[in-house]
């Protein structure tokens, strides 16, 4: 076999297997056309040279020294349900498959902590802890499906953000393994502590860069008793937004705080059989939790029926359904060369500008748009789409998504919210970011990765 780049490296392959079984390890077609990419938009397609994948954090170990020890790219990934092409395969790349390793190592119930393998799954973890009577806030779309390492790489937020911030909120230890195959452990067991560097939180969201992340101590809250939940429909999508700051107005503080427009409402009946759009052009979806919630829920009815909401409170089973299509609606997500989702987010204030702007752009474009957006946060996921494949409409496609981007920054906003650089956001980040701030991270990722080896092309743009 050639060397690396073109075909996997004899010597990489030799080592590995001095550790790892026979079935650890795979060159077959399928496996690598399946690991290929993750459900990001692909601007670079590369199949990878091999698929290994870990059992233990003495197996990653393993590969990461053969991997250092013969120069051969490593992209770690778990069950791949990224959407900015943070786990896609480069060149020559081996992929580090982590959903293996699955074991929730501790749960300590008095002190409100879990610790956990990297490749656990999110809902796996909130169900083991439940019975106890608490909770792991990060609950991202795919929480079904994925890993609590795969949420870390990427500091993923999801629909309780609102309330309880996002992963690296809630993540107090981190076991890692560096790029020469050393492991280290950051952090702590306590909810407070400030020994030093805040190294915990800067591999929190480096997607795999820089290093690979093996294991975490993750903060619990408590599972809610009580659970209120309100449809609020609206005529418009401006009133739904301006919705958010009245609810902030009313001081009241939803764990869940989710808004939809009205052809976000006709795709999810298209797909689910529901009538949202039948209630009304856009939608906030609000749940509050804990024993203040009936009084909020009051307080939150009151607020935003000034604004011409139309509320509905909730039954539980009905409360469910709602909160589920909004979860599950990864169909309106998935990227296409005619379609793509955006994660910016911008700051409150500015929600009905933005929304305002992205509907005036998408008519000048002609293009079709959807907004859902994590309202509570300001995170909103517009959808741009064209019906054609012809070089026009994708020009406007991407004429359109430029423009989002633009206007995100100018309105005091950021190009992602939640789902990473990965490979597909690269090109924007000197937009958000000086070149000095750019340098300073390369400075880090030369530091903890000299060979270049962890995740290359991913998060941070080279020089």
């Amino acid at each position: 076999m050639a060397e690396h780049g073109i075909h996997l490296h004899e010597g990489f392959a030799a080592a590995v297997l001095q550790s790892l079984r026979v079935d650890q390890f795979s060159v077959a077609a399928a496996d690598l056309q399946t690991f290929a990419i993750d459900q990001g938009p692909v601007t670079d397609y590369q199949q990878p040279v091999a698929v290994v994948w870990a059992e233990s954090v003495a197996d990653v170990q393993a590969v990461v020294r053969a991997a250092a020890e013969y120069n051969v790219p490593l992209v770690t990934r778990g069950a791949g349900t990224g959407v900015s092409g943070g786990a896609h395969a480069t060149a020559g790349s081996v992929v580090l498959n982590l959903t293996r390793m699955n074991k929730i190592l501790e749960i300590n119930a008095e002190d409100e902590i879990a610790r956990v393998e990297a490749g656990v799954i999110n809902g796996d973890l909130n169900e083991a802890v439940a019975e106890l009577g608490l909770m792991y806030a990060p609950d991202p779309a795919s929480y079904k499906i994925s890993t609590i390492g795969g949420n870390i790489a990427t500091n993923a937020g999801g629909l309780r953000c609102a309330k309880y911030g996002v992963t690296r909120d809630a993540v107090l230890a981190l076991d890692v393994v560096l790029a020469d195959g050393s492991l280290i452990h950051t952090g702590h067991r306590t909810f407070k502590g400030v020994a030093g560097y805040d190294l915990t939180s800067l591999l929190v969201g480096s997607e795999g860069t820089l290093g690979i992340v093996v294991g975490a101590t993750v903060r619990l809250k408590y599972l809610p008793a009580i659970v209120r939940t309100l449809a609020v429909f609206f005529p418009d999508v401006q009133s739904a937004a301006a919705g958010v700051l009245a609810l902030g107005s009313a001081r009241v503080q939803p764990c869940i705080l989710e808004l939809l427009d009205g052809q976000s409402l006709k795709e999810l009946d298209f797909r689910n059989g529901s009538n949202l759009a039948s209630r009304g052009t856009a939608l906030l979806l609000i749940q509050f939790d804990g024993l203040a919630a009936l009084q909020e829920e009051d307080l939150a009815v009151a607020a935003l029926e000034e604004l011409g909401g139309r509320a509905s409170r909730e039954d539980p089973a009905e409360a469910q359904r709602l909160v589920d299509l909004r979860r599950n609606n990864r169909g309106l997500d998935v990227d296409a060369v005619n379609r793509v989702g955006e994660d910016v987010a911008v700051p409150r204030s500015q929600l009905v500008h933005y929304i305002t702007a992205l509907e005036e752009m998408a008519r000048r474009h002609g293009v079709d748009l959807q907004v859902i957006a994590h309202a509570g946060d300001g995170n909103l996921h517009p959808t741009f789409s064209v019906p054609d494949l012809d070089a026009l409409s994708i020009a406007a496609l991407n004429a359109a998504l430029d423009e989002s981007i633009d206007k995100a920054l100018e309105l005091g906003g950021t190009i992602t919210g939640e789902h990473g650089i990965g490979q597909y956001k690269l090109r924007w980040l000197p937009l958000e970011q000086s070149e000095q701030v750019l340098g300073i991270q390369r400075s880090i990722k030369s530091l903890l990765d000299p060979q270049g080896i962890l995740n290359p092309g991913k998060a941070i743009p080279d020089a």
